[in-house]
């Protein structure tokens, strides 16, 4: 293929589930070469498996790709509206003697295949039908269109990943193009829809490996361009094994359910499988700039849910406290909707220096900001409750009217604190404790007198006055 050939990615899911992490990776590397190139990304939904496809998993589709900002360029291609299309060529291969009619019938096919077995021979359509005219006794019969391969010598799929892969001709049989029903294959869908629409490179999983050998065959009778193919090796669990969903195999939109960003997945799913030396973050710029399909590895990757906390955890702490407020106030109320006021919003930024480095995922973030989303008595934990003692309540409402005379900052609120610890005779922390769980509802939170000055004095006297009586 000619180097000054703009580049025209494709990703071209089937809708018959939802987005998977390998699907996601797959429309990542097509996304990021085709914007490194200044070429362009296309989006086409394979939908010719009527029973399974789904408008819930077309919707996912779009929904995971506009979520990991993967934008695509012109309009989604439906498969399966271009079913004409795919006949027209079938038809053309038959004029041109590239393919014939096979009246084999599944009786005769079964009988087939069990001989071959009984023989020890490799199961494969014979070409019973590849030299034979149909008479009249064919006339209403029912057929299917065959292409007519190449017998002898190889055919060889020049792939990016994995160097020149080979197979013998003698070892492919004649491929089914059109079904008895006039409905085309899949291999012959994609072989005319990648050409119509100019896509020149194919960057998919290596589990359409052996695909590539019998979409090259139908590119070679057609006398069309074959495209530039990196089949990316797939991605196993942590432990080695095929990825499954005991390892984290859900949707891509489960990950953002889980309080992941989608800067975040891009660069953890960039690192499956793609390196540029030991760089581990690589911001979704660098990756653009970068990105090329001769990094791809060979090896199988391995998801690793650790890595990816790690990972969300770098960009949890990249964003900058006003938008990641908002993040995570929009992604609180996708999750339960709620009225979330501007004095909640104000907390959660002043407080977010303090929460960012405390949280691997918004779940977790929020959950450790609860205290400051809401106003009035927050709800005890059994460990709180448990802090929150006779003597203990004593001490707080003692404390509270230290704290009613003083300035409202961090320092000072803390100074009269350790004087009135003194003054009683007791440790600073048998009273911190009993003022956390006050004023948050739990043991653990940011320090305490950072809470107390994010709160404001009005909301934090109430709360610990309300835990005194």
């Amino acid at each position: 293929m000619a180097q000054n050939v703009t580049p025209v990615l494709r990703f071209a899911p089937s809708p018959t589930g939802y987005l998977h992490i390998g699907g996601a990776r797959t429309a990542l590397f097509n996304w990021l070469y085709a914007r490194h190139t200044g070429g362009k990304f296309l989006l086409r939904i394979e939908d010719t498996d009527r029973e399974r496809s789904t408008p819930e998993a077309v919707a996912a589709i779009f929904n995971g790709l506009t979520w990991l900002g993967l934008d695509w360029d012109g309009e989604p291609l439906f498969q399966f509206a271009r079913a004409a299309r795919h006949r027209e060529v079938a038809q053309q291969l038959l004029t041109q003697n590239r393919a014939y009619r096979c009246y084999a019938t599944p009786h005769e096919l079964e009988q087939m295949r069990a001989e071959q077995k009984a023989k020890g021979l490799s199961v494969r359509y014979d070409g019973r039908w590849r030299d034979r005219e149909p008479g009249p006794a064919q006339s209403n019969l029912p057929f299917v269109v065959r292409m007519k391969a190449p017998q002898t010598g190889e055919t060889v799929v020049h792939d990016v990943v994995h160097g020149d892969v080979r197979w013998s001709n003698d070892q492919l049989d004649d491929m089914v193009l059109l079904r008895s029903d006039g409905n085309p294959t899949y291999m012959l869908a994609v072989v005319v829809d990648d050409f119509d629409m100019g896509v020149t490179h194919v960057v998919r999983g290596a589990d359409h490996l052996n695909n590539a050998a019998r979409q090259v065959q139908i590119i070679q009778s057609m006398g069309w361009p074959v495209p530039v193919y990196a089949h990316v090796p797939l991605i196993h669990g942590a432990d080695g094994a095929k990825l499954s969903k005991r390892h984290g195999a859900l949707a891509i939109e489960a990950y953002r359910d889980m309080g992941y960003l989608p800067e975040a997945m891009r660069n953890y799913l960039l690192r499956l499988g793609w390196s540029h030396g030991d760089d581990e973050i690589i911001p979704t710029e660098k990756a653009i700039d970068w990105f090329n399909l001769e990094g791809i590895g060979r090896s199988a990757a391995r998801f690793d849910l650790k890595k990816l906390d790690s990972v969300n955890a770098h960009y949890l702490r990249e964003r900058s406290d006003v938008a990641l407020t908002d993040e995570a106030l929009a992604f609180a109320d996708r999750v339960k909707p709620g009225d979330f006021g501007t004095i909640a919003r104000a907390r959660l930024i002043a407080a977010m220096p303090l929460l960012k480095p405390r949280a691997k995922t918004l779940v977790e973030l929020l959950d450790k900001a609860a205290f400051l989303l809401t106003s009035g008595i927050p709800p005890l934990d059994t460990e709180a409750a448990a802090t929150l003692t006779g003597g203990a309540r004593a001490l707080l409402l003692r404390l509270a009217q230290e704290f009613d005379a003083s300035p409202w900052d961090t320092p000072s609120l803390e100074a009269r604190a350790r004087a009135f610890a003194e003054k009683e005779g007791i440790k600073l922390a048998d009273i911190a404790q009993p003022l956390r769980a006050a004023l948050t509802g739990r043991t653990a939170s940011p320090p305490v007198f950072d809470v107390l000055a994010i709160l404001g004095r009005d909301e934090a006297l109430t709360r610990i006055r309300a835990q005194g009586d």
